[in-house]
């Protein structure tokens, strides 16, 4: 038995190593009540993934083939049973179960096991207090097996028993496709290269362009003459392997390493968007909200 639940803790970290190899510091590990070297490493790998979000996403190390998705809202439905009755649909998006693991079972079967008694301690409350309504942590537990932690607010709908819990987080999204990534040993190269070597130019025009977020964007010309390479092959190579346009990534990136200072630093907005190359900052907020669909001042600064 032992044996068994040992292998289900290895098989969390290992989900846990591939999450944060693609780039998602978000997800956590349950912890247990063991008090042996898998749960020590348990702790190590939690913590290198809180010291990963807070401290090297600001410097803009992330993987370059997702993208963050921020203050994604999560939100449940519970009847007077506490059992899920509806949802909106970022909630399998952060969570990965199917509509039916979630739709009419027990809202705590999705929580983790520090998380129950607290639900359980605030049940009572919940069900006496027509105008109940509170925020505190909850910790999720995905269809992986892995924690997604979120302060959460509970309340009750008003002229209905029905039970309301909403909470924000963060989610990470593909940006190319899986058979977008070549190597040298593929056979079948996509559509519109001819050579490996023309998807690395393509790979090292990328990697460019993120190294100099910080310096207003060559011409296609430029960059054509930079990379030794024609301006139409270098522009229908990037779109073909990004699938996006040249300028669109480099904007979208500027926004994305901006965003994160924002979230990380004290430095003033303006310097912000100084360093991100905006030449005013009224056009680096008017960019940035139509970006993120909110202003760069309604951030929660750490």
């Amino acid at each position: 038995m032992q044996q068994e639940i040992n292998q289900q803790r290895i098989q969390s970290m290992y989900k846990m190593l591939l999450e944060m190899g693609s780039g998602n510091f978000t997800n956590r590990i349950e912890r247990t009540e063991q008090d042996d070297e898998l749960e020590a490493l348990v702790v190590l790998v939690n913590m290198v993934a809180e010291e990963m979000k807070g401290s090297v996403f600001h410097s803009g190390f992330i993987n370059p083939h997702h993208t963050y998705a921020n203050l994604v809202q999560t939100t449940f439905i519970l009847d007077t049973d506490f059992v899920i009755r509806s949802y909106n649909s970022a909630v399998p998006t952060v969570l990965g179960f199917t509509d039916e693991m979630l739709y009419n079972t027990a809202f705590s079967s999705i929580l983790s096991k520090e998380s129950l008694p607290i639900w359980d301690s605030i049940k009572d409350s919940i069900l006496h207090n027509t105008n109940y309504n509170s925020t505190l942590q909850l910790t999720y537990i995905t269809q992986k097996q892995l924690l997604v932690p979120c302060f959460c607010s509970i309340s009750r709908l008003m002229h209905s028993t029905s039970i309301l819990i909403s909470s924000v987080t963060t989610v990470i999204e593909e940006t190319i496709v899986a058979k977008a990534l070549v190597s040298p040993e593929d056979t079948n190269l996509l559509g519109g290269f001819s050579t490996y070597s023309d998807v690395q130019l393509i790979q090292h025009v990328y990697d460019y362009i993120l190294n100099h977020l910080d310096s207003p964007l060559p011409s296609l010309k430029e960059l054509s003459q930079i990379f030794g390479t024609n301006d139409n092959k270098l522009k229908q190579g990037f779109k073909l392997l990004f699938k996006t346009s040249i300028y669109q990534f480099y904007t979208n990136e500027r926004l994305k390493r901006a965003h994160l200072l924002i979230q990380q630093t004290t430095i003033p907005l303006k310097r912000i968007a100084t360093i991100m190359g905006f030449n005013t900052y009224p056009n680096f907020s008017r960019t940035f909200k139509k970006h993120f669909d909110y202003a760069p001042n309604a951030i929660e600064r750490r």
